[in-house]
């Protein structure tokens, strides 16, 4: 199936296969303001879930994402209010409680909140190229949409503080040792590679990964205890999934890797 669904100014959703495509077009740099993330929470909804096995995110710009819009922080300073800030909390909920896996796809600059929505997502690859930081200590700042946490449960909290602290622009082979991404590619290999790597995943049991991203998130919120003590009520699902069944007999039939899921 090969079809574009949605085209904003901010963000293009298409469908291919089994694979949404989501492009961030939010000209110039892709700054993360009330624009581009209603623009993105949009996309989201907008997904066919009942035909969605993965969501690629990508740029279609020089950029990734270079970071913040920095007329809301201006704002926040002048007003005193926290509504002169997009509900950065939900929308980091939303993002990472969506049960369709998301991969995303990194080039050119992915600074302060591109580096944080590209940590929301579920697998990141990068062009080798690409300079990734979390640079909002230059503005005086911090990471505001969740960096740093999720930086010291991937990195380390020697790492996370290193990153936010010193402010500096890394480079993918780097941040992939320390765990903050997937996986590193020759610049012209990014789009194949991503859209290939989301293809795979979209191809598997729907119903499964949905199961595996809120087993990990209780993991990484309330601890191993508690998500061994949630494991039963969230794989119940599984066990009544159509693809449980095509899965089983696919591998008594013909071995390991033939079934052909549905997502359901």
């Amino acid at each position: 199936m090969e079809s574009e669904i949605v085209t904003t100014d901010h963000v293009i959703l298409e469908q291919r296969g089994r694979v949404a495509v989501m492009t961030m077009a939010f000209k110039p740099y892709n700054l993360l303001g009330f624009d581009l993330i209603a623009a993105l929470s949009d996309a989201l909804d907008r997904v066919d879930q009942a035909n969605t096995g993965a969501i690629l995110l990508r740029s279609s710009l020089r950029h990734f994402s270079a970071g913040a819009d920095l007329n809301m922080f201006e704002q926040r300073i002048v007003t005193g209010k926290a509504d002169a800030l997009p509900d950065l909390l939900g929308f980091m909920q939303k993002w990472e409680g969506f049960p369709i896996p998301i991969v995303a796809a990194l080039h050119g600059a992915v600074l302060g909140g591109g580096f944080e929505l590209a940590m929301m997502c579920d697998y990141i690859v990068a062009a080798s190229s690409a300079k990734i930081g979390s640079v909002e200590a230059t503005l005086g700042l911090h990471p505001l949409m969740g960096g740093v946490q999720r930086q010291v449960q991937r990195a380390g909290a020697l790492r996370a503080k290193e990153l936010s602290i010193l402010a500096r622009r890394y480079d993918p082979a780097t941040l992939e040792r320390w765990n903050l991404i997937n996986l590193v590619v020759p610049d012209d290999q990014l789009e194949k590679t991503a859209f290939t790597i989301a293809e795979e995943i979209a191809h598997g049991s729907t119903v499964a990964h949905a199961a595996t991203k809120k087993l990990a998130q209780i993991a990484l919120d309330e601890g191993v205890a508690a998500a061994d003590a949630a494991m039963e009520e969230i794989q119940s699902g599984i066990w009544a999934s159509e693809d449980l069944k095509i899965g089983l007999k696919a591998f008594n039939e013909a071995g390991p890797g033939a079934a052909k899921f549905v997502g359901r």
